[in-house]
């Protein structure tokens, strides 16, 4: 399958542009630890395009505490986070995202981030990237989380794009539903049983050009 008439790629941060998945896992584990509640890899993976708050909430379980309390927790394991993004830069982009983002580019394809993270504009310097993106829609853009479309549909109005101009790469089963959900053409990066609903499914973007699903002569 090849996309046609594309003015714009959206794509996720986290397991798409970049892993930041083992410092999540670090900070969370830091925390649980603290207040003796188990965690691990398995659960981590649940985590997968979820926003803080629920994370949090997938972690407590059965344990009930106050909104305040949850502030604080958020609070502590996104300062912990925040600590271990400090050792990012340029080499912690993955295999092919960056040729791809050039490639849309020097296509006079516009670019955008559209991500759940607080932290992608951060994410995003530390990176080296901003040059390369025309929008960002994070976690302070939208209200409603995925797979509510919302962030989608925002960074496309920053973008100026309609939605079916528009192609979201995403590796979260939750964000390949936003992108179906908000009439985006949609790409997922990772196994199939967690983002085979997306139009193109990608082992990664190592090895793929942009004319692998877009076609040329349809705007390029």
């Amino acid at each position: 399958m090849k996309f046609n008439n594309i003015k714009a790629i959206i794509f996720d941060l986290d397991g798409v542009i970049t892993n930041t998945s083992e410092y999540h896992y670090r900070a969370w584990k830091k925390l649980a630890d603290e207040i003796g509640i188990s965690f691990n890899r398995d659960i981590n993976e649940k985590l997968r395009g979820i926003p803080r708050k629920e994370s949090l909430e997938i972690i407590l379980g059965d344990l009930i505490i106050d909104e305040k309390e949850k502030e604080r927790l958020m609070e502590i394991k996104n300062n912990y986070y925040i600590e271990y993004l400090k050792n990012m830069g340029p080499d912690n982009i993955l295999p092919g995202s960056l040729e791809i983002i050039k490639e849309a580019r020097e296509a006079g394809i516009k670019t955008g981030i559209g991500s759940s993270s607080k932290n992608a504009k951060t994410i995003i310097n530390n990176l080296r990237l901003g040059k390369y993106i025309d929008a960002i829609s994070d976690g302070y853009s939208v209200s409603n989380p995925k797979p509510a479309p919302d962030l989608f549909l925002d960074c496309a109005a920053k973008l100026g794009v309609a939605p079916s101009e528009a192609i979201v790469v995403e590796d979260a089963e939750s964000g390949v539903e936003a992108a179906i959900n908000g009439g985006f053409r949609v790409i997922g990066i990772g196994p199939a049983e967690r983002v085979g609903k997306a139009h193109i499914v990608l082992q990664s973007f190592e090895g793929v050009n942009l004319k692998d699903f877009i076609n040329p002569g349809s705007g390029l």
